[in-house]
């Protein structure tokens, strides 16, 4: 299907920043535009920004934060890959694999061996699709008052040759992101 948005290609960027303005370019105004308002999470927001633009507009994004995590008991770090948004009316055309794809070469600069994120059930296929696995593992995430059940799909990538997910326990010692 052409695009008839836009005389330009897609151009992937490295934001500066990201703000409810920018979110609302892709989304638009919507009060749960992840539709994970349901889970009751109080979230962290992305440190990295990348988007696409098409011409003047921005139309997809993805964010990442390190965190810190406990698999098996043991101590590790992992990229967090989140707020990933397409517009709506551009959805289907390969836009979350750009910018995902742009995220993750950048992760992969920043030492930790895996990236992580979490998702609603229907996306679980679009990440496998981009190379996403989805975790057997309940994963426990920080809260105010505590650590509670992830209750989105969690869902892991490599970021280096051989890095496998390890076995055990699955904790995020922050809030996700």
């Amino acid at each position: 299907m052409a695009d008839h948005l836009s005389p330009t290609s897609p151009t992937t960027v490295r934001l500066t920043r990201y703000t409810k303005t920018e979110q609302s370019e892709i989304l638009g105004d919507g009060a749960d535009p992840f539709g994970v308002a349901h889970a009751g999470l109080t979230w962290l927001p992305k440190e990295e920004h990348f988007g696409i633009r098409l011409g003047d507009r921005l139309v997809a994004h993805a964010g990442l934060r390190r965190l810190p995590m406990s698999i098996g008991g043991v101590g590790t770090e992992v990229v967090g890959v989140g707020g990933v948004a397409v517009a709506p009316d551009l959805r289907g055309r390969g836009l979350a694999r750009l910018v995902v794809a742009a995220a993750l070469d950048h992760a992969r600069t920043l030492g930790p061996r895996h990236g992580l994120l979490f998702c609603r059930q229907p996306l679980v296929p679009l990440y496998e699709r981009l190379g996403w696995r989805a975790l057997d593992e309940d994963v426990h995430v920080e809260q105010h008052e505590g650590p509670v059940l992830m209750p989105l799909r969690t869902m892991w990538i490599p970021l280096h040759e051989g890095a496998d997910w390890p076995s055990g326990a699955v904790r995020l010692l922050s809030f996700p992101m």
